[in-house]
């Protein structure tokens, strides 16, 4: 099983992907050499644009670019660039740009760089804005496949990268269905549904329950908006429990998005496990532990909700 961080095999696509398609330019700010951009830079330097340290003309030059016919990458860790979040509203939301934000080291599981460039509200802002549509895949294959649809989908993307390696989870062979559910194993009593790099620790949950003879599902929710509607209907409806998986903070993101389903439905309960405190510095699986992302963690959690 290989291990690749997502930024790695968005950078790659990036370059492939630009030889197909001359409308594709880049934009980065100042941190090229971490978001993977570089490679794309060093292949077409016509078509990329270091914008320095300037994150809100990042946004602007980029929402220009759209509206002139080209399709743009603009690169910058994930706190940074929605930290521009009013200029992303107008500029591109508002404005119905067709520019692709791409957000690298997100989460806790960047690790030691600490809780200033870990990304844990940016699922949330971007979910706000009504025509935001927001991805993040699993794994280095899930990225290669989304970047392609990404490059095809005419309006606005938030693409969500991490910086750590993450074990493949997808075969080579992968489709890449756009606001589509994957169910990564079945299972019939309970469903763990999660997203990004703890999609991993998720998988590895459900072991921990089958052995405590629990037969638990595994989903993976890689197009966090438009979320899959009739996937967790479904399981609301049928199995009636879920617990909900996501390196991100536990207001507005995935699990929000899943219990809105939920309650509209009428039907169904939820525990959603998240980030809930500023995180600190430190080994990403040393925080994945103290945070409560782990597999013992999230296998208790579901033990709780089967025992409510």
């Amino acid at each position: 099983m290989g291990a690749k961080a997502t930024r790695v095999a968005f950078g790659e696509a990036l370059v492939r992907l630009g030889a197909e398609n001359p409308d594709i330019v880049v934009l980065d700010a100042d941190l090229s050499k971490s978001t993977m951009t570089e490679h794309f830079a060093a292949k077409y330097p016509d078509r990329f644009f270091d914008m320095g340290i300037a994150e809100g003309n990042l946004v602007g030059t980029g929402a220009g670019m759209a509206l002139a016919g080209k399709i743009p990458f603009i690169c910058s860790f994930a706190c940074f660039v929605v930290g521009r979040f009013e200029q992303i509203r107008m500029s591109v939301g508002y404005s119905r740009a067709n520019v692709k934000i791409v957000g690298t080291h997100s989460g806790i599981g960047i690790g030691e760089d600490g809780y200033s460039q870990m990304a844990l509200e940016d699922i949330a802002l971007m979910r706000s804005l009504p025509n935001m549509v927001v991805i993040q895949p699993v794994d280095a294959v899930e990225t290669e496949r989304a970047v392609e649809y990404i490059v095809r989908h005419q309006g606005p993307v938030f693409l969500r990268l991490m910086r750590q390696k993450v074990d493949d989870i997808n075969p080579p062979d992968y489709q890449f269905h756009f606001g589509k559910g994957t169910v990564l194993r079945p299972g019939k009593e309970i469903t763990l549904m999660a997203t990004g790099g703890v999609v991993g620790n998720t998988l590895k949950a459900a072991k921990i329950l089958e052995q405590k003879g629990v037969d638990a599902q595994v989903v993976n929710i890689h197009t966090v908006k438009p979320l899959d509607r009739e996937i967790v209907a479904r399981i609301a409806l049928s199995q009636g429990r879920i617990v909900t998986v996501e390196d991100h903070g536990i207001t507005g993101g995935l699990g929000s998005a899943v219990s809105e389903v939920v309650s509209e439905l009428g039907r169904g309960r939820i525990k959603r496990v998240a980030v809930e405190d500023f995180a600190e510095s430190g080994d990403p699986e040393g925080l994945y532990q103290k945070y409560g992302l782990s597999q013992d963690n999230i296998a208790a959690k579901a033990l709780e909700l089967l025992q409510d």
